[in-house]
């Protein structure tokens, strides 16, 4: 039980339900031509979770004196487990992932890919150690994560694949995993942003420099309400633009992602306590579940039209 606090174990489930969710769900049921197996479809989400997990353990590792101020009970390293066996299972989860990514990138005949799984597991690292001190930089890489867990979909499972005869069809499918990404960056950067308002006071304490603490809470606020405001803005557009014939979609979108969308920015102009911030961020994560799931819905539609 200590070893799943420690790698975020919901985070991870989280991810894999993501990635599966994208293959079985919109990948599959869209009769494209994919590149890699079932099996090897499994080590790519193998690989993304042991490198996340990795993250979360290094992150925890440098957050040990934060979470003592902030998180008491949460606390992992330093308790329950040792400081040298959280490194060696950082060390240990980045190899394995890092490891699988160059026998996958190999499989599909493009080496060079392997150098994606490098700089994610960089990023996360420097994340940990530097960037997480640097308002909002520290933000965007973390959202900038979860986006590529998409686009990685795409490089490994789309791009290998495509041919003359099914180019269009591919970058269509491409593209929509693009614009998957570009939402789940969205709401990941405010949800980070949320996160850092909720545990302001344990930053501030332990010395770290995030948005909220360099220009106030007020502020920081402002920014989150206007990244909100232009997330609806740009999922209406979205819809109205390319999914207003699917009737099951627009009524899905407005009720579990517009809608919340809109409750949470309205929780935000009052919230001022780090309960009320906390329930802002649960809020964001179910919107990015309900989010990513929506491709299901979406397919499910277009198959019932075109019945």
């Amino acid at each position: 039980m200590k070893y799943l606090k420690l790698i975020r174990f919901q985070n991870l489930l989280m991810l894999a339900f993501m990635q599966l969710v994208f293959r079985y769900l919109f990948l599959k049921q869209s009769y494209v031509d994919l590149a890699l197996t079932d099996f090897n479809y499994i080590l790519l989400i193998f690989a993304t979770v042991c490198i996340a997990a990795g993250g979360y353990v290094i992150n925890n590792i440098m957050d040990q004196d934060t979470d003592e101020i902030a998180k008491p009970q949460n606390r992992v390293v330093g308790v329950s487990i040792s400081e040298t066996v959280a490194y060696n299972w950082y060390i240990g989860l980045t190899i394995v992932g890092v490891g699988i990514g160059f026998y996958l990138s190999n499989v599909i005949y493009k080496p060079t890919f392997a150098s994606m799984f490098i700089l994610v597991a960089t990023l996360l690292y420097m994340y940990a150690t530097s960037f997480k001190q640097i308002p909002v930089l520290g933000n965007v890489v973390v959202a900038l994560m979860l986006s590529t867990s998409i686009i990685i979909i795409g490089l490994f499972d789309i791009l290998p694949a495509i041919d003359v005869d099914n180019r269009f069809r591919m970058k269509e499918a491409f593209d929509i995993l693009m614009h998957y990404a570009i939402f789940a960056f969205i709401i990941n950067l405010i949800r980070e942003i949320v996160k850092d308002l909720e545990d302001m006071d344990g930053d501030y304490q332990s010395g770290i420099n995030t948005l909220p603490i360099a220009i106030g809470v007020q502020k920081t606020k402002i920014i989150v309400g206007v990244l909100t405001v232009v997330s609806i803005g740009i999922l209406a557009y979205y819809v109205n633009s390319n999914l207003f014939e699917l009737d099951y979609v627009v009524y899905y979108a407005m009720v579990l992602i517009v809608g919340p969308l809109i409750y949470f920015g309205v929780k935000l102009i009052n919230a001022s306590a780090k309960k009320e911030f906390h329930h802002l961020s649960l809020v964001l994560k179910i919107i990015l579940f309900f989010g990513i799931l929506s491709v299901a819905v979406i397919v499910f539609n277009l198959k019932l039209a075109n019945a």
